[in-house]
């Protein structure tokens, strides 16, 4: 099993953006030192708790100040980005890694962002939006050369024919760095996820967000449908990536001490508790591991003993050992990461202990 972070990124409300993105940026060096093999990095546009519009410019800078790690979007949302100017960011920024990105893609889940873009999430719009987006992409890549036109229900693309532009030789001409472009990944939450489906039915990365084990169970299923449905043999489990919320410490007192009174028990009592509680998101119940249990039972101390990995080596081993068994198999553990700027040394020590005591003993689980 390979270990890499998933930041939304989170920050709390008072961080400055600056001070932000240099807590994101710590992080990320800090995983290249510890070998960590990847990282993926959110986008939102209407959520203070999550402030970054623009994961490729974190990106870009951490690109240069690593080593080896590999750096993707986490995702870039397509419904809000014109197909033409983002094929080409990514294809540019793809050249800048050179062989260190990986282009992650989602449909959106904050209503907030889909009424600032006047998007129709109820309708699934968001959904038709992003392979619409996705396929113009591709065949940006593809035809660059021109002439080529795409005429789609929300955007239509015309590559000129370069002939007629050879005075000056203006033509489309950015194409990926990775042939035929970056490893491409899809990120979902809700049972059934369309977007994984999408995965399956493409050959993409599947990423499933941390709901309870049945529910992350159940995105594979999501992930061959797609498979079928697109008429492609089943993907490897070694490609499906797994986010957890994660805190390692000496000892389980200590761990548990540092995950509910660090930024991780903050950030989920005032931002992601009270979002996954509104009726809009109603994401609550695929916490539950029983459904009897009431809403507002669904706590911190629940999250902690049902959800969240924490506690000790040896403990947090256990933990992962049972998640692995549960859905049955896996390959990425990405380690969901808030600003711990304020608990850095113990943040960094979380980290040391996760990456060399606790998963050269999962080495053996490698999703196959």
């Amino acid at each position: 099993m390979e270990l890499g972070l998933f930041l939304m990124p989170s920050h709390p409300p008072e961080r400055t953006l600056y001070e932000a993105q240099q807590w994101d940026l710590a992080c990320i060096q800090m995983a290249d030192k510890l070998g960590l093999k990847e990282a993926w990095i959110g986008e939102h546009f209407t959520a203070p708790w999550e402030p970054i519009p623009s994961p490729d410019i974190l990106i870009a800078q951490a690109l240069m100040q690593t080593e080896r790690i590999k750096l993707g979007t986490g995702a870039h949302l397509l419904p809000f980005h014109h197909p033409v100017e983002l094929a080409s960011r990514v294809a540019y920024l793809d050249h800048l890694a050179q062989g260190r990105y990986m282009f992650g893609i989602g449909s959106g889940g904050l209503q907030s962002d889909h009424e600032l873009f006047g998007v129709d999430m109820e309708s699934g719009q968001h959904r038709e939006m992003t392979r619409e987006s996705l396929d113009i992409i591709l065949n940006l890549w593809e035809h660059v050369d021109g002439p080529f036109k795409y005429e789609g229900k929300f955007w239509s693309i015309n590559i000129p024919n370069p002939e007629d532009y050879a005075f000056a030789n203006l033509r489309a001409h950015i194409t990926p760095y990775q042939k035929p472009h970056p490893p491409i990944g899809v990120a979902g939450a809700s049972p059934g996820s369309d977007t994984l489906k999408l995965a399956g039915e493409r050959g993409y990365i599947p990423m499933s967000l941390g709901l309870n084990e049945v529910y992350v169970a159940s995105h594979w299923d999501a992930v061959i449908e797609g498979a079928q449905a697109g008429g492609k043999a089943p993907p490897s489990r070694r490609e499906w990536r797994i986010v957890r919320d994660i805190w390692v410490a000496e000892t389980d007192e200590e761990a548990r001490e540092g995950a509910i009174n660090g930024m991780l028990g903050r950030a989920w009592e005032e931002y992601l508790l009270p979002l996954f509680s509104n009726g809009a998101y109603p994401f609550l119940t695929f916490m539950k591991h029983d459904q009897s249990l009431k809403d507002e039972d669904v706590t911190l101390d629940y999250m902690l003993d049902n959800l969240w990995v924490v506690g000790s080596p040896d403990t947090v081993t256990e933990k992962l050992q049972s998640l692995y068994h549960t859905v049955g198999g896996f390959g990425h553990l990405l380690w969901l990461t808030y600003d711990h700027s304020e608990q850095s040394e113990a943040y960094e020590t979380s980290m040391r202990l996760l990456a060399d005591e606790v998963m050269p003993r999962l080495s053996n689980l490698t999703g196959e």
